[in-house]
């Protein structure tokens, strides 16, 4: 079996408050991620669910060391990476980088093309200069879909989708194995959501890349996802494959999230049944015991208010954290 790129394990990324503690109260934490194993191999796709506040962003950017980790472990390609420091971590970002989800606010206004596709060669020390950098730059534009003249251009001049594609350039300079996709169509029409997932994909065919596809879209995780993992409150509650997880859902968050798809037939979509969610969400900083879930959970029994459910595998390869299923 192959060995996973990269893997978490019992993940946790707690981030204290300070504002209590500087009036005299005791010390507390917002419990971002909470205890998460999580694995990913090599040219593979996990796409990570979740609602506002749930962690997956932050379990993106602690994996590639851009947030503070407070228990557990990260491994790439089997070797520990937790506690890098200095240029033992900065020779690591070489191999693992981030998409951003804005791609207005992602780009330097100022900056032509050519020199934010080329900045990280020269940060890195793979190109001496920017005429040296060139033909790489070149290649990334190609690569990625973009124009010739491309490079000579400033950001404005480009459209949402166009703008992607250039970052997504940016974080191919290095050559990496892993990337996060931290909603990388969220902030884009419709109409062009499609063609960067497409591009995503095309450049996992060709390059060997591993993804985490970070996402509160179902539809768009389901198409470019080998595996869906999904979180809720800083726990993972489910993760299995991805046709299995669409059709066959476990956990009853993972149903609530699939009923929230809509269905492009306005006669299923009437007809569909929806048990809809009551309640809030858990408090990061004083979450109850029992399953996070569980307050807002219809099939709730006693037992998911007093103990938390492991992440056990329900069946093959598909695995759910939920008392009653």
């Amino acid at each position: 079996m192959t060995p996973p790129l990269v893997a978490v394990d019992r993940l946790k990324v707690y981030f204290p408050l300070r504002s209590l503690a500087l009036f005299g109260g005791r010390k507390r934490v917002a419990r971002a991620v909470d205890d998460v194993t999580l694995s990913i191999a090599p040219g593979e796709t996990v796409g990570l669910v979740g609602e506002s506040g749930s962690g997956k962003t932050t379990l993106g950017r602690a994996i590639l060391r851009r947030v503070p980790v407070t228990a557990g472990t990260i491994r790439f390609r089997d070797a520990d990476i937790t506690k890098l420091e200095g240029e033992e971590l900065r020779q690591l970002r070489r191999h693992m980088q981030l998409v951003f989800q804005d791609p207005y606010g992602s780009l330097n206004p100022r900056m032509r093309v050519k020199d934010i596709v080329a900045e990280p060669l020269l940060v890195h020390g793979v190109a001496r200069d920017p005429a040296e950098a060139a033909p790489r730059v070149r290649k990334l534009l190609d690569l990625v879909g973009l124009p010739t003249d491309a490079a000579e251009r400033l950001p404005h001049a480009f459209s949402g989708g166009q703008r992607q594609r250039i970052g997504i350039a940016r974080a191919l300079a290095l050559e990496p194995e892993f990337i996060v996709a931290d909603e990388p169509v969220s902030a884009l029409d419709v109409s062009i959501r499609a063609q960067v997932v497409n591009l995503l994909q095309d450049l996992q065919a060709q390059l060997g890349l591993s993804y985490l596809f970070i996402s509160h879209d179902l539809s768009v995780v389901r198409h470019i996802s080998h595996r869906i993992a999904i979180m809720y409150g800083g726990k993972l509650v489910e993760i299995g494959p991805s046709k299995e997880v669409h059709a066959r859902p476990i956990h009853p968050y993972a149903e609530s999230l699939l009923e929230a798809v809509v269905v492009p037939d306005p006669v299923r979509e009437r007809a569909r049944a929806r048990v809809p969610l009551a309640g809030e969400t858990p408090s990061p900083i004083d979450p109850p015991p029992g399953c996070r879930f569980a307050s807002r959970c219809p099939l709730a029994q006693n037992r998911c208010r007093m103990d938390e459910p492991p992440l056990e595998e329900k069946k093959p390869g598909h695995f759910a954290a939920c008392w009653v299923r």
